[in-house]
């Protein structure tokens, strides 16, 4: 549904998504990464276990939730580095004790 208007650097940077290595750019969110990935999602709901993807794109909506280097984060707040894990959230929020 979504890419980039141009082709990400040879220098680009690898995010590792549900076990696979995925291309990304210096300065983008781990969000925007994953609204490039098909199928489109980075969370279930709890209860539905409906998949939900990133929304608003600045820290409000809560929908962009993954888990980024074994965090439940916000991706949209979330700037990619090389070599970063993530894993899509399902059901409900692990918060750490």
């Amino acid at each position: 549904m979504f890419k980039k208007l141009h082709e990400v650097r040879e220098e680009g940077l690898t995010v590792v998504v549900d076990g696979e290595p995925v291309s990304a750019e210096a300065g983008e969110s781990v969000a925007a990464v994953l609204l490039r990935l098909d199928p489109l999602w980075s969370r279930t709901t709890p209860v539905s276990e409906e998949r939900r993807a990133p929304y608003c794109m600045m820290g409000v909506c809560f929908e962009c939730l993954a888990l980024v280097d074994g965090a439940s984060v916000q991706t949209c707040l979330v700037p990619v580095k090389d070599g970063l894990h993530v894993d899509r959230q399902l059901g409900r929020r692990r918060i750490a004790s």
